[in-house]
């Protein structure tokens, strides 16, 4: 893979609504809202649910188009600058592009990114190009044909693959791959993984496996701590050079000579939460303040009622004014009720 320069050029934005942002108790501020489109998924991860799939809910309990488009134009209004499209699968909603692009044309939203496994990417590269996505993020969690298979329970990878490259020669200016790290699963494919990095101005990253899948894969000793992979990457690769990421990417290096970047996300290890800055929605129109929380507010219900767009707004402030400090007390709270990452928007 080759990459060519981008030709992007960013749209000027406006950058305040004049509207106060959304903070909670904890000085935290949040302009960043990832939105999962659908619950469907065309692979059978196996950290993420069952080979028979869970039970989806029906597309008529799925916010609809015009729905979205209500919720992104009341966060841009809060002080939102970002979006991120997630699943399930989000490609496999056929209104994606047009989602994107209403996002993109929006003053206040400054980026709209999409996270995806890759399979259809190759198919609706240009749509999305077109549509002005400025980020794509890959979920892709091995190199080998047949790991791939047994991680999925689907085959593909070459499919996924042509997406990457596709995406790599795109005007698309962030591209990033997501590999959950594994023992015994991946964590012989570090090397392999940095190594695309070389001559391709994009992020691999190596994050921790969260433990949301039915099966509790997480409690089986395949957990993979943040500080483990850093410490391996570092004595099988050598040089690296520490270098900036975003919020997420708590560790961010880049191998001497290489365009690109290596990244590890502590997904599990939680030690981010003081800098959060994110509003999670799920396809069926949930606002959870925090990945690992059990609290839902229900604003597709309340849009359906007929609440006006300063009610959603209020909803939206008091649900995340009572964030909790990090995800391990928001986790001590009750009982998870989504069964599958797939259910809460990846």
């Amino acid at each position: 893979m080759k990459q060519k320069p981008h030709n992007y050029a960013p749209v000027e934005r406006s950058t305040s609504s004049g509207i106060p942002p959304i903070t909670d108790q904890f000085g935290r501020t949040f302009n960043y809202l990832r939105i999962a489109v659908n619950e469907y998924c065309n692979l059978r991860c196996i950290y993420c649910m069952p080979e028979e799939g869970i039970p989806f809910r029906s597309k008529n309990k799925l916010l609809s188009t015009e729905e979205i488009f209500r919720l992104i134009t009341i966060a841009s209004q809060m002080g939102v600058s970002k979006i991120r499209f997630t699943g399930g699968e989000p490609l496999l909603r056929k209104d994606l592009s047009k989602l994107v692009k209403f996002a993109n044309q929006i003053p206040l939203i400054q980026s709209v990114h999409l996270t995806t496994n890759g399979i259809l990417l190759g198919k609706y590269i240009k749509d999305l190009e077109q549509a002005g996505l400025t980020g794509i993020n890959i979920s892709l969690d091995t190199l080998k044909a047949e790991r791939f298979k047994m991680i999925t329970r689907r085959e593909g990878l070459d499919t996924v693959m042509d997406g990457i490259e596709k995406a790599i020669e795109s005007d698309i200016p962030s591209v990033k791959i997501n590999i959950v790290a594994m023992r015994d699963f991946n964590h012989d494919e570090l090397v392999e993984f940095a190594a695309l990095t070389q001559d391709n101005d994009m992020t691999v990253r190596f994050i921790e496996l969260m433990p949301f899948d039915s099966h509790q894969i997480w409690k089986t000793g395949k957990f993979y701590r943040a500080k483990h992979i850093v410490a391996d990457l570092k004595k099988q690769i050598g040089a690296m050079e520490q270098v900036n990421g975003s919020n997420t990417e708590h560790y961010v290096f880049r191998i001497k000579g290489y365009r690109g970047k290596v990244a590890v996300i502590p997904a599990y290890s939680r030690s981010l939460c003081s800098a959060c800055n994110r509003i999670r929605i799920t396809a069926d129109g949930k606002l959870r303040n925090c990945l690992y929380g059990h609290e839902e507010t229900n604003l597709r219900d309340a849009m359906r009622d007929g609440d006006s767009n300063e009610s959603i707004e209020q909803m939206i402030r008091k649900s995340m004014r009572k964030k909790y400090k990090d995800g391990w007390e928001a986790q001590s709270q009750g009982k998870e009720h989504r069964e599958s990452m797939t259910q809460i928007g990846g």
